[in-house]
């Protein structure tokens, strides 16, 4: 099947974006947090729908949108892998900037989890419980102190590994490496 070919308007710079049927294929349960929180939240939403048609720098989105938390959301999309980014080549004597497009428009679900795991996904991606808030503290002076082990961290706390792993799927300081866990740069 050809693939369609799409006019966007003024705003996105007269650009052709090609839809070219990229399918996002979940093979652990742990990447379904950042696509719950971006599709939980009508602003995170609204940047990913609007990224699926064209590229667009930050500063786009943000005068398009009106609105703070565009870098966060970015953040989140990045860490699920659901936008690309490249520079866009600047006017002679201006800098060039980032600019994102999603990079999925289908979903395909292949694992397997047990409800308890599913549900603790489900709970840290919606949720705003003061207590994930405490937790995440903790798990942080865990990583400051210097244990990184998932496993290590999950039994000191008393969850699953799966749960951990899903904590720093959502914070977008923290993420995962192998089985152990990492502070980002906050800059970045």
């Amino acid at each position: 099947m050809p693939a369609k070919i799409y006019w966007i308007a003024a705003p996105y710079n007269y650009r052709v974006l090609r839809l070219t049927g990229h399918i996002r294929i979940v093979n652990d349960p742990v990447e379904l947090v950042p696509l719950l929180i971006t599709f939980n939240n009508a602003h995170f939403k609204e940047i990913y729908d609007l990224l699926n048609k064209t590229w667009m720098t930050e500063d786009e989105l943000c005068q398009h949108l009106s609105m703070d938390g565009v870098c966060k959301c970015l953040l989140i999309l990045k860490k699920g892998n659901l936008i690309e980014e490249q520079w866009r080549m600047p006017e002679p004597g201006k800098t060039p900037v980032k600019e994102f497009r999603a990079t999925y428009n289908k979903f395909r679900a292949n694992f397997q989890c047990n409800f308890t795991d599913l549900s603790d996904l489900i709970y840290i991606a919606i949720s705003n419980d003061e207590n994930l808030r405490n937790l995440v503290e903790k798990v942080e002076e865990e990583l400051q102190s210097g244990n990184t082990s998932i496993n290590d961290i999950a039994r000191k706390f008393g969850v699953s590994p799966v749960y951990i792993k899903g904590l720093a799927k959502r914070i977008p300081h923290l993420d995962v490496k192998g089985q152990g866990l990492v502070l980002l740069d906050r800059s970045q």
